[in-house]
């Protein structure tokens, strides 16, 4: 078992319950999915932090990931008493989460920064008590037209785009791993970006 100062910890965004699976709010909960997959860690309820947890390892080094079971807006309550009884240094906490201001395909990491808007970061920085931490956001578009951004995002995603979510998701584990062995610099340059459309299909 790793040492707590040798752990890291990976926490996905999205809302618990079957009706929220697959939808766009959830990317960043679906993609620790695909890393705890790479990292052959199995998922498990804790009552104690309100939340699904998996250890395994990445790079091979020892990670927690962490599925809050709150809802979107309540995230940092799961998240902060993670961080406190594992004493995560915030350079050893990467918080995955969807970003409707980029388009579906795109990868962001950052060391820190704002919420953009979004509840579930906005949430994480407040129990917290600071809102520099690494980031990795998920472009999921934003809707055309006049709908509503809200039933957008906790929308389902059509075939064509569930098919660029996916590779986004093994590139997302992929970055995962590079800021774990290599460091957030490395992870920046090397997979920062957007993924092409698949010729003929179209994405939000």
């Amino acid at each position: 078992m790793a040492r707590m100062e040798d752990l890291f910890l990976i926490v996905g965004l999205g809302n618990p319950g079957r009706q929220y699976e697959n939808t766009r709010h959830n990317a960043g909960a679906m993609a620790v999915d695909r890393m705890s997959q790479r990292a052959g860690a199995v998922w498990t309820e804790n009552k104690r932090f309100t939340a699904r947890l998996a250890r395994g390892t990445l790079a091979g080094r020892a990670v927690l990931l962490c599925r809050p079971e709150t809802f979107m807006n309540s995230s940092g309550f799961a998240v902060a008493p993670l961080v406190n009884y594992y004493r995560i240094t915030m350079e050893r906490l990467l918080v995955v989460s969807d970003d409707a201001d980029l388009p579906l395909g795109a990868l962001r990491m950052r060391a820190g920064g704002g919420t953009g808007g979004h509840r579930g970061l906005e949430s994480i920085g407040q129990q917290l008590g600071l809102r520099d931490f690494p980031r990795l956001k998920l472009g999921i578009g934003r809707p055309e037209g006049s709908h509503g951004i809200a039933g957008f995002v906790l929308g389902k995603l059509s075939p064509e785009e569930d098919r660029l979510l996916d590779q986004t998701l093994d590139r997302a584990a992929g970055q995962a791993a590079c800021w774990i062995g290599k460091g957030i610099e490395l992870a920046m340059t090397n997979f920062n970006g957007t993924l092409e459309v698949p010729e003929g299909s179209e994405s939000s």
